[in-house]
């Protein structure tokens, strides 16, 4: 199965393509690479999922933040390169988790967004590096943001 396709079967809706909140590019294409911005989670109304994870969120809230932005890049993707299928391979994620000073599970979030990708790409080309660290805030409150590097098929 393509991966447009295993995204079919999955039954999920992509939110609409976020327009840049400042001066950048959503994503960038060098060479065989794709370099996607810092993305946070866009609902299909276009409102944001916002809060802090370990005070106004939990650990399951924020995992499902974190799938939800990953179908934001999967968005901006469609709509830069027409395809999930021209994505060889997920090369690298960093997800930052906006939590309280004390919560300790950023990778358990993360893994809401890595999942997603691995159903998509499969486990050898879905899965990359990755870093989760903890912030004290994101932009606009938003609960999670990834930003990920991709390789062009």
């Amino acid at each position: 199965m393509s991966a447009n396709e295993r995204f079919k079967a999955l039954g999920l809706q992509l939110p609409p393509a976020p327009a840049p909140a400042g001066v950048y590019k959503p994503l960038l294409i060098d060479g065989k690479h794709v370099y996607v911005s810092g993305h946070g989670p866009v609902k299909e109304d276009q409102s944001l999922i916002v809060g802090k994870i370990g005070a106004e969120m939990d650990m399951e809230q924020g995992k499902l933040a974190a799938q939800q932005v990953g179908l934001t890049i999967l968005s901006t993707l469609m709509a830069n390169l027409g395809s999930l299928d021209k994505i060889k391979r997920v090369i690298k994620v960093l997800g930052m988790v906006n939590c309280t000073a004390d919560f300790g599970q950023h990778p358990y979030v993360i893994n809401g967004c890595s999942e997603l990708f691995a159903k998509i790409w499969g486990e050898d080309n879905g899965i990359g590096v990755r870093s989760a660290v903890g912030m004290g805030s994101l932009p606009g409150n938003i609960s999670v943001e990834i930003e990920v590097l991709f390789e062009l098929a």
